[in-house]
């Protein structure tokens, strides 16, 4: 794997072909801090780098990350980066992250056709080659990560919606599979099986919360497959499963950058709850199961509190419709106290899984009717972005307490 080096030097528009040497992009680690896309038309500069005799043309400033170099390397697709190689067994992640942006992973693989499919809802391309697999992501720019993967003569135009088609037939975990009273956490990542088992034996979480998928999920998902799920379920582990859908607007919420908003909401909402149970039954969980769209935080008032309910409410009606149950991740200051304040209004989530860093390991909260998601249908999110050590491995999570059926 290496930047291809080229006396030549183009313009796309106004944009230069700019070659870097395969020591100074390989050795550059893991990435700072985020960066935004950069506005179609704008003049930038462009590089190759070649993996497994495919040859990528992407922006000279996108990093470049050699996992077998750097195995802890968090692979994230809310910046602008070329992952290379396989992700390590326990990336350093942070507790969360949101956004999606132009970024891809190249992965080594058996020889395989060309193909390409792509989940418009979540802005994804898989795309396989010979000796390669590709995630490749997207925000606004479409045409940007098309051009990334038609560079190494993957046929983008041939691409097929992904569908059931491309995923094998998952029998359905036990319905208790979702249902935990007890300590559990969240992380950005599935954690590998060895940290897994590690922390089943040592720390006092019975339950994880995995981000199952969504338009601004930004971690990659190495680990999280069907025979990952129902191996954990064996070990005793219960689950809730978290979809990061469309994020209140830029201007009143914490959607920026890299993330993308909602702006059609009830469209937007039937489409994150059928990408939802897709994804979910993917892995096994079965109808009847809470899916919780994670909504982060915003100032409440006028358009922005119509947009995030109107959303949400169409998000829950689809996957009543669909046969699961829907639930909410939301701060008490915000989604919370918007759904309370409009409850009879509209049609609320069947659990919510609410956000107060007050370190109060309790289900129980004063902003909460009582009257409220009383039914063991409640999530306490109390301590956020905190890095635990059990059993000698190191997870930056999110503490939860659940009482959830």
């Amino acid at each position: 794997m290496h930047a291809v080096r080229s006396p030549q030097t183009r313009r796309t528009g106004a944009r230069a072909l700019t070659v870097l040497l395969a020591a100074a992009a390989l050795a550059a680690g893991p990435l700072g801090p985020a960066s935004s896309a950069p506005r179609p038309g704008d003049s930038e500069d462009l590089t190759q780098v070649a993996y497994r005799g495919h040859i990528f043309t992407v922006p000279a400033s996108w990093q470049i990350v050699d996992l077998k170099k750097h195995p802890d390397t968090c692979v994230r697709f809310d910046r602008h980066a070329v992952y290379l190689g396989t992700p390590g067994s326990n990336q350093n992640c942070p507790a969360r992250a949101s956004g999606r942006t132009e970024a891809l992973l190249v992965q080594p693989a058996a020889a395989a056709d060309r193909a390409v499919t792509e989940n418009a809802t979540a802005r994804t391309y898989r795309a396989t080659g010979d000796r390669i697999t590709v995630t490749a992501a997207y925000g606004y720019d479409r045409t940007r990560i098309q051009d990334v993967l038609r560079s190494a003569g993957l046929p983008v135009a041939a691409a097929r919606p992904e569908g059931s088609a491309e995923q094998p037939k998952t029998a359905p975990l036990p319905t208790d599979a979702t249902s935990y009273q007890g300590e559990g956490f969240d992380a950005c990542t599935a954690p590998s099986q060895s940290a897994m088992d590690a922390w089943r034996d040592d720390s006092p979480y019975g339950a994880i919360g995995v981000y199952i998928g969504g338009l601004n999920r930004a971690c990659a998902q190495q680990h999280l497959t069907a025979d990952w799920v129902r191996t954990q379920y064996t070990h005793g582990w219960r689950f809730f499963p978290l979809y990061v859908g469309r994020q209140p607007s830029a201007d009143g919420g914490s959607c920026g950058g890299g993330c993308s908003a909602i702006t059609s909401p009830e469209p937007q909402g039937t489409a994150a709850a059928d990408d939802a149970v897709k994804q979910a039954a993917a892995l096994g969980f079965g109808k009847g199961t809470v899916i919780y769209n994670d909504l982060e935080h915003y100032e409440p008032g006028g358009k922005i509190t119509d947009q995030v309910l109107s959303y949400l409410e169409a998000y829950t009606v689809r996957l009543h419709a669909l046969g699961y149950r829907s639930g909410a991740y939301g701060n008490t200051s915000s989604l919370v106290s918007d759904l309370i304040a409009n409850r009879g209004d509209v049609t609320l989530p069947d659990v919510i899984h609410f956000a107060r860093w007050n370190g109060v390991s309790s289900t129980s909260d004063s902003s909460i009717p009582s009257t409220l998601w009383s039914k063991h249908q409640r999530i306490h999110q109390y301590v956020g972005d905190t890095t635990e050590t059990h059993g000698g491995v190191r997870i930056s999570i999110d503490r939860d307490r659940l009482d959830a059926d």
